[in-house]
């Protein structure tokens, strides 16, 4: 069985059915991952349709490269989705795209892979970089970073309540020995962490945390969201699916702040703002059923939000 059967895209139908896909629609995925997702739009187009998917992490865009040979209306560019709006230009796609979709996040495929470093589970490099060859790892950040730099990360990206004790005792250990494990670094977690939840492992948000900074991941997240304004055509559709109560904020408020008038200019309030709303927000936010948080247990923390770009 290959990985892209053994990998299960969350929310699939719900998202597919969000973006009202036209048989003759563009698309883009801007996670495309091991492709779940894209299979299921490209089930849904005719000849002439077309999909556009995005993927920093190599191995996902090898799978999509796999993909591309087989179907001609599909085409996989390597890139962070934070690109969208110059890979929809280099296409010819700008501003006539009917529908993206982003599945935000860490995916399967890494999670279950030793040596990319995202797992507090099992032993390997403590790397935590989507794109393995951009950028600083984890294990290279926590050899510099400030205490206080590490306390913050902690606290504001894992909403990590012993976010202080974890950084000093970090700091400590990196005195006698460099952390370049993620077994090393969960075991400095768990025990300067004094109280331990049941059903969550005691590395599980000092490890999110550390993966979105080395990552970016809220950054990129809110400048493509910006770029689907303009990529989007009049009635194309935005589906976003995230796993994280930070990466749910930033979609649920881009999409009430351009659902809305303009906000007067504080300098001139006695002028009408100008402009107009440039979403309309499609029903409330999806989550998973139960059957299928009981088959996947990913799907658990799940949030699909969907709107259309109005004219």
């Amino acid at each position: 069985m290959s990985v892209a059967e053994l990998h299960r895209p969350v929310l699939l139908q719900e998202a597919v059915d969000g973006l009202a896909v036209r048989a003759d629609g563009v698309y883009m995925d801007g996670t495309f991952g091991r492709g779940g997702h894209s299979r299921a739009i490209l089930a849904r187009l005719g000849e002439k349709g077309r999909l556009i998917a995005l993927d920093r992490d190599p191995e996902a865009y090898a799978a999509g490269r796999v993909l591309a040979g087989l179907e001609r209306r599909f085409t996989v560019y390597r890139a962070a989705f934070s690109m969208l709006e110059r890979i929809a230009t280099e296409a010819g796609v700008s501003g006539r795209v009917d529908g993206v979709l982003l599945d935000i996040g860490v995916s399967s495929a890494q999670l279950d892979d030793p040596g990319r470093g995202f797992s507090f589970t099992q032993a390997g490099p403590l790397d935590m970089r989507m794109d393995p060859e951009q950028g600083e790892s984890a294990a290279e950040w926590l050899s510099h970073a400030g205490e206080d730099d590490i306390a913050h990360v902690l606290f504001t990206l894992g909403e990590e309540r012993h976010a202080r004790r974890i950084a000093k005792a970090i700091v400590t250990e990196r005195v006698a020995t460099r952390i370049t494990d993620t077994l090393q670094l969960a075991e400095i977690v768990s025990r300067a962490s004094p109280r331990h939840d049941r059903h969550k492992h005691p590395a599980t948000r000092s490890f999110q945390a550390i993966r979105i900074f080395i990552n970016r991941e809220l950054e990129e997240l809110s400048s493509c969201l910006e770029q689907c304004l303009r990529v989007l055509a009049p009635a194309g559709r935005l589906a976003v699916i995230s796993f994280h109560s930070l990466e749910d904020r930033i979609v649920k408020r881009f999409i009430r702040d351009h659902s809305r008038l303009p906000a007067p200019d504080p300098r001139a309030p006695w002028l009408e703002p100008k402009g107009s709303p440039q979403l309309r927000p499609l029903g409330k936010a999806i989550l998973a059923s139960e059957q299928e948080t009981r088959d996947n247990p990913r799907a658990r923390s799940a949030v699909l939000r969907i709107a259309e770009r109005l004219a």
